[in-house]
């Protein structure tokens, strides 16, 4: 579905044509594991398609973005990692929770997730596997998503201020219905996990599928990430989410006891 457009007619110039260039990134990197069409982010973007495509081939020459030969789809170029290696030891999130993630995967047995607010977006910064034999892999690391389709970004989501809340829902209802979701049932997913103080549902696009996901907050008391089990619906009893619920929160307590002692994260 089409974002708002960001610009006004004309050439394009000065932060205009950044905000273009970084809203193309970002909807790449929202769909980098099957590539999107030049079409297809033209619609997204809500850009006409000869100012994508320039656009394209200037971030094609940086290597921000390749195309594939075959396919004519684009994917993140070798660029974005080079400088996200670059970048990480300054935003050290997934480092400081990664005890955290091994701990809960091993009680659990189930599959664990590191999300990250990123504007409009959640982002899987980390997985952890447990022994379970049947996984539940409903996210990659590195796949971006509108706050709230995921649990873990739901948590994020839930926990913010009212306003916030609203304008993020308004602001991503456009894309929501590419995950099975709309604005109002989101808004009641957040109701819920607002009364519950964390969330929890049956995932949109993955029958069969129930997690769980708990906020973090930083140094200031802003939720800016998540913790989040996934595991198949039989294992989900309210019980288990129960039990589950207390070990997020402490080991959320314990991640936020981290980060308020001195990391620079956020």
């Amino acid at each position: 579905m089409p974002r708002k457009p960001n610009s006004v007619p004309g050439k394009l110039s000065g932060t205009q044509s950044i905000e273009r260039a970084l809203t193309l990134l970002r909807e790449i990197a929202a769909h980098n594991r099957n590539g999107s069409r030049l079409l297809d982010l033209a619609t997204r973007t809500a850009l006409q398609r000869p100012t994508v495509h320039r656009m394209l081939k200037c971030l094609a020459a940086e290597n921000m973005v390749q195309q594939d030969f075959d396919t004519h789809r684009y994917f993140l170029g070798p660029m974005v990692f080079e400088l996200g290696l670059t970048a990480a030891p300054r935003f050290n999130l997934r480092e400081i929770c990664h005890p955290a993630l091994t701990r809960i995967a091993e009680v659990t047995g189930d599959t664990v997730f590191l999300t990250q607010r990123s504007g409009l977006d959640g982002l899987c910064l980390d997985r952890h596997e447990g022994a379970f034999p049947i996984k539940t892999f409903t996210l990659e690391i590195g796949m971006r998503r509108p706050l709230g389709v995921g649990i873990g970004s739901l948590a994020i989501l839930s926990a913010l201020p009212d306003e916030d809340i609203r304008q993020i829902i308004a602001s991503n209802a456009p894309r929501l219905p590419e995950y099975g979701l709309s604005a109002p049932s989101l808004t009641s997913q957040v109701k819920k996990a607002q009364k519950l103080g964390y969330a929890v549902r049956e995932t949109p696009s993955l029958a069969g599928v129930r997690s769980i996901g708990q906020a973090l907050h930083n140094r200031s008391g802003v939720p800016f990430a998540a913790l989040s089990v996934s595991a198949i619906s039989s294992r989900m009893t309210e019980k288990r989410v129960a039990e589950l619920a207390v070990l997020l929160r402490n080991e959320a307590r314990l991640i936020e006891k981290q980060l308020s002692a001195g990391s620079d994260t956020r």
